[in-house]
């Protein structure tokens, strides 16, 4: 198989010749790390710095959003992807795969334990309901259309209604093209608006994913740390109809053609070489004004450890290990640790690069140039109104913050939608909300059904225990009495008697049938209101306090949407009197950022290595998870059984490898490029040392951990019999 894929790698070598104007990216390596989640559109603005690091072909080339390499990266919205084959084969994080891997799996078939392996088209099973794969068609700026009709009078209130209103024009108009889903994305703080317009492939089907003991080695123990030893990769593949258009999942669909795909690399990268990383990278607050930082971390961080903790532990009480119930919480109890660690890791980052500070001399120095610039007239009132502004969200934020949690359980939630759907349907289509209109009927109807494999009637108790525990404990002025009343919930919280009241809505409730979530979608709001169920009565008494705090935040939103911009213009105009370029906050749109293969200095006498190898495996085997390698590959591992893939430099094949990338949440499953535009990874995570960059970029402390493509590959031809994928993708050796 090995001397086939040769030969087939000697003809794309060939073809390659002929786009090596396409295909050759950035070679040579930089000194620090780069801050930048450039937008593509931004890369001739610093071709200069691109140029010296080797870049090779054209800037304006790199715009094309439907180009190559471009067009080959997709996102599958929350997570990143790549097409890396003629027929729709997807490759993204096992992370990012790891709720339609739980999803398919059971007791009896625990895909999540054993991996899954689908050696045929006819075996891949469905992901999860909703998956998406998203591939970019046109990105248009549409600034004036969404501010058209504005003026200085407006209400915060009036101005977010026509800017939501001319948003939904523009997406109605843009998905008269069916099969596409578009998108108006906000960047600069509101300064500028684009629509993309993206091709929605609705079939998606899981191909291959190893086991956790590989796929999710270290588990949440070695989450955000280094050395890693993950084998964090797992493959979709999108379907589309026989005539090559959008479709929901037929037997009959045949898998998507895409225009441009990444070949995968081989041979890889060595310590120093340029990498570059281009993905859908969720949100940053680089720009956040002070007054966000203080209550983020001085109150929200530390509120958000205290609820996950209890709640992470809940589900851990409430499940036993193996069962049906823990299975189907697995992906949220992953989401939840994960989250708790990168708030701990934000918490000591900020303290460590004196984040308060920092920000403090940042605003005093932007106030210092407006103050002896003549074009920064009206920046300063801006500014001083955004900050109050800023303060009142935060309180806000803080009063509603265990309310918003008391209405988390799965049924609750389902109900609480329904009803509000069923008000919804009372208007003309482009009058309802986001999320309620026609065009968003599959996602509400796919996560109805997704409950089905998410939800136990016991856990989902005893999440709601600690999510009222916490609310019940807040002052009396941030209590609210529909959920009071609901509830007959008492002045303090006792355990067994509420308990027991929360016992009677799970043995009344009809919710748990999936057929009953999907009937109610077209029921009316008196259909609800007459209704005995517990869960939807709750929901309906709730209906109310809920419109009143969601048009407060509307009119806080057209208010911001009022001053930010005029911030974000005097950040943009001072950091370019200084010869920067200002990229806007992460808003999971595509991003491109560069730098190089290195370790790190993390803290004084200890370094990180480049790379790490298959014999770091088996150091840390302990043979019970989340270190539990399978006996296959510790003998591989002992026979030194490295195949085509061993890097010299470090005598294994290596495992992870490590940049100094700027990255974020939402870049997990972006294909990491070399030079040449050849796959040689994926970006999964970062250092617990980095995690504070999404706050403040820190030059030293930034790095990226990367899946290597070598491990990939030595896993799938050596372990998990997935030769037939190998052979689909190019290799170049």
């Amino acid at each position: 198989m090995r001397e086939l894929n040769k030969v087939k790698s000697k003809i794309i070598k060939a073809k390659a010749i002929l786009a090596s104007a396409m295909i050759a990216l950035i070679t040579l390596p930089s000194v620090n790390a780069v801050e930048g989640m450039f937008t593509p559109e931004q890369l001739p603005e610093i071709q200069k710095q691109l140029r010296q690091a080797g870049l090779k072909i054209s800037t304006k080339d790199m715009t094309d959003l439907t180009g190559f390499p471009m067009g080959a990266v997709i996102s599958l919205g929350g997570c990143s992807a790549s097409f890396v084959s003629d027929k729709g084969l997807v490759i993204t994080n096992h992370h990012c795969a790891r709720g339609s891997i739980q999803f398919n799996s059971t007791e009896e078939n625990n895909y999540l334990e054993d991996g899954f392996n689908a050696k045929k088209l006819s075996d891949e099973l469905p992901a999860s309901p909703g998956s998406r794969v998203y591939v970019t068609k046109q990105v248009t700026d549409v600034t004036d259309k969404v501010l058209t009709g504005l003026s200085d009078e407006m209400s915060g209130a009036e101005r977010e209604k026509i800017i939501d209103s001319n948003s939904k024009a523009l997406l109605a108009e843009c998905e008269k093209d069916a099969g596409h889903r578009c998108q108006v994305s906000s960047f600069f703080g509101g300064a500028q608006y684009k629509l993309n317009k993206r091709l929605e492939i609705k079939d998606v089907r899981l191909v291959h994913a190893p086991g956790d003991a590989i796929g999710r080695y270290g588990g949440d123990i070695d989450n955000w740390l280094w050395p890693r030893h993950t084998g964090d990769y797992a493959f979709y593949r999108a379907y589309v109809s026989a005539q090559g258009k959008s479709a929901e999942y037929s037997k009959d669909n045949v898998p998507y053609e895409p225009e441009h795909f990444l070949t995968v690399s081989a041979k890889g990268v060595e310590e120093g070489d340029f990498v570059m990383v281009a993905g859908y990278p969720g949100s940053t607050s680089r720009y956040s004004r002070l007054a966000r930082v203080n209550n983020v971390f001085n109150w929200t961080y530390p509120a958000w450890q205290n609820l996950l903790t209890d709640w992470v532990e809940a589900i851990n009480t409430a499940s036993q290990e193996g069962s049906d119930a823990r299975i189907k919480y697995e992906s949220r109890l992953a989401g939840l640790n994960n989250f708790l660690k990168n708030i701990g890791g934000q918490i000591s980052g900020a303290e460590r690069v004196g984040l308060v500070d920092r920000r403090k001399q940042r605003e005093q120095a932007l106030d210092a140039w407006i103050a002896s610039s003549k074009d920064a007239d009206g920046f300063k009132q801006a500014i001083a109104a955004l900050d109050e502004l800023t303060e009142e969200s935060a309180a806000a934020a803080r009063k509603s913050f265990w309310y918003q949690n008391a209405k988390r359980p799965s049924l609750l939630s389902a109900a609480r939608r329904l009803y509000r759907l069923s008000k919804e349907n009372q208007k003309p289509d482009a009058q309802r909300e986001q999320g309620y209109q026609e065009r968003d009927m599959a996602f509400f109807k796919q996560s109805m059904q997704a409950i089905e494999r998410r939800y136990d009637p016991k856990v989902d108790k005893a999440e709601w225990l600690v999510f009222l525990k916490g609310y019940m404990e807040q002052p009396s002025e941030q209590r609210v009495s529909a959920l009071d009343e609901g509830l007959k919930l008492g002045e303090e919280f006792d355990a067994d008697r509420l308990s027991n009241k929360l016992e009677s809505f799970y043995e009344k409730t009809q919710l748990g049938n999936v057929n009953k979530r999907l009937d109610l979608m077209n029921a009316s709001p008196a259909d609800f209101e007459l209704s005995d169920d517990p869960f939807i009565k709750l929901a309906v008494a709730l209906y109310e306090e809920d419109i009143q705090q969601e048009n407060a935040e509307k009119d806080r939103k057209g208010r911001f949407a009022e001053l930010e911009p005029q911030y974000m213009q005097a950040i943009m105009a001072w950091q370019k009197s200084k010869g920067f370029v200002a990229y806007p906050d992460a808003n999971s749109n595509l991003r491109v950022t560069y730098g190089n293969v290195m370790g790190g200095f993390p803290k004084d006498g200890l370094r990180y290595t480049a790379f790490t190898t298959l014999e770091g495996i088996k150091e840390k085997d302990t043979g019970i998870s989340p270190f539990n390698s399978p006996k296959s590959q510790l003998a591989l591992i002992d026979a030194k059984d490295y195949g085509d893939y061993e890097l010299d430099a470090i005598s294994s094949v290596p495992v992870n490898f490590m940049s100094d990338i700027d990255i974020t949440g939402g870049n997990s499953g972006s294909a990491t490029l070399n030079g040449r535009g050849e796959l040689v990874g994926l970006v999964f995570d970062g250092t617990i040392e980095s995690v504070n960059s999404d706050w403040d970029f820190d030059q030293k402390m930034t790095r990226a951990i990367h899946v290597d493509s070598r491990y990939m590959l030595w896993v799938m031809e050596k372990i998990d019999d997935a030769q037939h994928l190998i052979d689909e993708m190019n290799i170049i050796d």
